[in-house]
């Protein structure tokens, strides 16, 4: 399993405090089962704990996913501030995840070096905060 994220959820991360092990926990979480809502064309809804707190403070994660191939992390918002996606979103997320998910080895070492992609190192390399 392949586990990155975009330039905007790298941003929105790093201001949240959300580290790259509390990503990786998701998406073992996920590989078990355990998410927060299947939305259909490649992507899971996640919840991500807020650093000390737990998940009921916690922060929903919209997660391109194809089971032990891709994750990609691609927005995130408060639980408190926002329930769901609008339909238009989801729409729009949907078509994302289509792109993300039909990506070659060659498209995704292009968005890594262009920055459009950060992978998260974990396993057995030390985890990329």
């Amino acid at each position: 399993m392949r586990i990155f994220k975009t330039k905007w959820f790298i941003r929105f991360a790093r201001k949240q405090g959300i580290k790259d092990s509390k990503l990786i926990k998701a998406i073992e979480e996920i590989e078990e089962g355990l998410n927060d809502g299947d939305l259909g064309g490649g992507l899971m809804k996640k919840r991500v704990a807020r650093t000390g707190e737990g998940k009921s403070g916690s922060y929903r994660t919209i997660v391109v996913y194809r089971s032990k191939i891709r994750s990609v992390f691609v927005y995130a918002f408060p639980k408190n501030e926002k329930a769901n996606l609008s339909p238009e979103e989801l729409e729009a997320y949907k078509e994302l995840a289509g792109l993300f998910l039909s990506y070659k080895d060659e498209e995704i070492a292009k968005a890594l070096r262009e920055g459009e992609l950060k992978e998260v190192i974990y396993g057995e390399k030390e985890i990329s905060e």
